[in-house]
């Protein structure tokens, strides 16, 4: 883990969060700030799944940043979960969403969507037959 992120890692209790983002609702940017410095350790948490990845490791602790500045924004106290529930999903999936985009390889939706209806059809097959279809039979 990455020593500059030290000092924030000690998290708030359910009492302070829930506090911040009361606060953060009304308009106080402070707990924003405040809210988002105590819960890098999510975004650590995150990034160190994706590790191994050519990328370096600043780039995506920035880019987890962002998911975590929006799941602050985003989040609504309404909801009975915790903040930690809403923000990890919201982390990773910017973290997807960057690698995804600059990538080497650009693969159009078009073509996703194609081969996700062809996994959805051979999963239909192989459960109809309970046998791998072939090429032609999808």
């Amino acid at each position: 883990m990455p020593l500059f992120l030290e000092p924030f890692l000690k998290p708030l209790s359910a009492q302070e969060e829930k506090s911040c983002l009361d606060a953060y609702q009304r308009g106080d940017t402070k707990a924003r700030d405040i809210l988002v410095e105590r819960n890098l350790r999510l975004v650590a948490h995150v990034v160190k799944k994706y590790q191994g990845l050519p990328d370096d490791l600043d780039d995506l602790i920035s880019i987890g940043t962002i998911g975590l500045i929006k799941a602050v924004d985003c989040f609504d106290l309404s909801q009975k979960v915790q903040f930690s529930t809403y923000g990890v999903p919201m982390i990773a999936g910017e973290l997807r969403r960057f690698l995804r985009d600059h990538s080497a390889i650009r693969v159009s939706r078009s073509m996703r969507d194609t081969a996700y209806r062809v996994l959805q059809v051979r999963d239909r097959l192989v459960a109809e037959n309970q046998k791998q279809p072939t090429v032609e039979q999808i």
